[in-house]
């Protein structure tokens, strides 16, 4: 590997410039899941229950119906069965491959920032020794890896992410999620990663949120809030490749654009409050750790209230 030459690729079938950028990431965000978010993870998302660990005797103050009546006749005295947490979690992440990640006007494109949250919730779910499956999706389901542990199939995660080849520009959530509630059966901790520009996903995040822990994670741009004032201007639409010409310097479309945007984000933040979904605001002009860590923070502290 280290013969290989720039945009060479080695045996991985990786370009040495493909595994900067993947070691960039996986420096970047196990840093931050070792220095902000390790003790928080395993608070905030739980096994799928309780487990039988081993038999005890019995205590003044135990729940009776924790006796183990076979291993009390055998012994002729009373033994408990004693249980701990299944810790083992299947983290799934839900992540939006339409054309309108390929968007950014700040520091990044929102489908970058996606790849490197999806990093940090993947490597915060192996240290816990939790498994990570990834559903790619535009209009059509674009990729899935199943869900399995390990630092080599993050990596494998994080490569699909960063140099996805979608085959359409579209989006629908409501197809992804349908298909994510198949191929994810059993409960998981489920990350959709979308900027939610699309309409009609209502229905199938709340049937998703009964069956999954589903946390919402919404990827801005400022310039999807107001526009640049410099006068003409061709805007294209990055989903459908149509475009047109406006005036940015009109009064009158810079207060429509900006009332359309905030009402859409208000609508959707009273979707996911009204029915109790976890949800994330991020823009790639912000670090997207501070908030992430927020989350984390505030979830935890209601898990141990």
């Amino acid at each position: 590997m280290n013969g290989a030459e720039p945009g060479r690729t080695d045996a991985t079938g990786l370009s040495r410039e493909m595994i900067r950028r993947i070691r960039r990431i996986e420096i970047r965000t196990r840093r931050l899941v070792n220095e902000s978010m390790a003790g928080e993870y395993h608070s905030v998302f739980r096994g799928r229950g309780m487990e039988f660990s081993e038999v005890r005797e019995y205590q003044m103050g135990d729940d009776i119906r924790t006796i183990d009546w076979n291993v009390t006749s055998r012994m002729g005295h009373p033994y408990v069965k004693k249980f701990v947490e299944e810790r083992e979690l299947t983290v799934a992440l839900v992540v939006d491959a339409s054309g309108s990640r390929e968007f950014g006007s700040v520091n990044r494109m929102k489908g970058e920032m996606a790849a490197e949250v999806s990093a940090l919730l993947a490597f915060s779910a192996i240290k816990n020794n939790d498994r990570v499956g990834l559903l790619q999706f535009s209009d059509r389901i674009e990729k899935h890896v199943p869900a399995r542990k390990g630092r080599k199939h993050v990596l494998r995660v994080i490569r699909e992410l960063l140099y996805a080849a979608p085959e359409s520009r579209g989006t629908d959530i409501a197809g992804a999620l349908d298909y994510a509630m198949k191929v994810f059966s059993r409960r998981s901790v489920m990350f959709l990663i979308s900027d939610f520009l699309s309409e009609g996903y209502e229905r199938a995040v709340r049937r998703a949120a009964k069956r999954h822990d589903l946390v919402a994670i919404v990827t801005g741009d400022p310039r999807e809030e107001t526009l640049p004032r410099v006068g003409l201007l061709e805007v294209s639409d990055a989903e459908t490749g149509e475009s047109l010409v406006i005036d940015t310097s009109d009064p009158r479309l810079q207060k429509e654009f900006k009332a359309r945007a905030e009402a859409r984000r208000e609508n959707r933040k009273r979707f996911f409050r009204s029915w109790g979904i976890d949800f994330i605001e991020l823009t790639t002009e912000k670090p997207y750790d501070v908030p992430l860590v927020r989350f984390f923070e505030a979830r935890a502290r209601r898990a141990r209230a």
